[in-house]
């Protein structure tokens, strides 16, 4: 398996061993049914206590996994149509955020997101889904476009990062992150965010103030990375593992923290196991989600939007 994670070769070792076995007996006409039950069995105790005892840097790993279900991969299983729009009217198109306007359950919604690649090319046309200012200016120009017509906003968080790029500071970075935390603060309509894979940064903020936090059960979500936070405290990006463990930023823990408001389930191992089911489970999410927020008049969505962030990061001294 090309994406296979070091934790998950007992995993594949054992099916491979199932499907010799049950070729040995084809092969030569023999009954080996007994044995093959047991062996599945066994990897059904195997894979369930490997994935419910993941340590943070293995949901870290998860969320990496290049197979996860893509922003336009959700457009294309949530919306029965979709218009993707383009450029912030500013400076250029960026294809590491994507956005449009799609109809789901027969409600026009627009949709933004990072874009991540599926191969080396695709990654390099979207920047491996780490945006620059113009991506920002792109995403606020469609929730402005989303406010004025009434239409709620779906985003999709997935980059390791604003790009930092000397260009990308040149052209403004900050200020557009900046920008947009402002602008979502008081968007004038009902707005949810899923964190579908990687959440790092500023460069997942800018696209977080909303409503409703959703966060798929692998991912993560954090002010930065775990490898450069270990370059930071221990002068050692390689302590990536250690600073996992000590930063609380996997979704059981942003939901203690009352970060998130909802844990997403992803299919046993992850989204990238089965992307139909994962898409479907988020298109079931987006559509309650929605109908709850569509019945609070504006203002009062706005209220309980302000004090849910001025609620966040209270703590007790002991």
């Amino acid at each position: 398996m090309p994406n296979e994670l070091e934790f998950e070769k007992p995993i594949t070792e054992l099916k491979n061993k199932i499907q010799e076995l049950k070729g040995f007996m084809e092969k030569n006409g023999l009954d080996l049914s007994g044995e093959v039950r047991k062996l599945e069995e066994h990897l059904q105790a195997l894979t369930e206590d490997t994935y419910s005892q993941l340590t943070p840097w293995q949901r870290v790993q998860i969320a990496r996994q290049s197979g996860r279900p893509t922003t336009l991969d959700y457009i294309k299983g949530v919306c029965s149509e979709f218009i993707e729009l383009h450029g912030d009217r500013n400076f250029r198109d960026d294809p590491s955020i994507v956005g449009g306007v799609g109809l789901i359950d027969g409600r026009p919604v627009t949709i933004i997101g990072h874009q991540k690649g599926r191969d080396t090319k695709e990654n390099i046309h979207r920047n491996f889904g780490m945006a620059h200012p113009e991506g920002y200016r792109k995403a606020l120009r469609l929730m402005r476009q989303a406010e004025k017509f009434g239409r709620p906003v779906v985003f999709f968080i997935d980059t390791a990062g604003a790009y930092p790029g000397m260009s990308a500071e040149e052209r403004g970075q900050s200020e557009a992150i900046a920008r947009n935390l402002i602008e979502m603060a008081g968007l004038r309509t009902p707005t949810i965010c899923f964190v579908t894979g990687e959440g790092g940064s500023g460069g997942a903020l800018g696209l977080g103030i909303t409503d409703r936090i959703y966060v798929l059960q692998y991912a993560w979500y954090s002010v930065i990375a775990p490898e450069s936070a270990a370059a930071i405290l221990w002068k050692d990006s390689s302590q990536g593992t250690r600073a996992a463990e000590v930063m609380r930023i996997t979704g059981p823990d942003l939901i203690d923290l009352g970060v998130a408001d909802e844990l997403i389930p992803e299919p046993q191992g992850g989204a990238q196991k089965d992307p139909a089911a994962m898409v479907e489970t988020v298109r079931k999410k987006i559509i309650d989600s929605l109908r709850e927020l569509a019945k609070k008049p504006i203002d009062e969505l706005l209220t309980e939007r302000y004090d849910k962030y001025r609620d966040m990061g209270e703590y007790v001294e002991r």
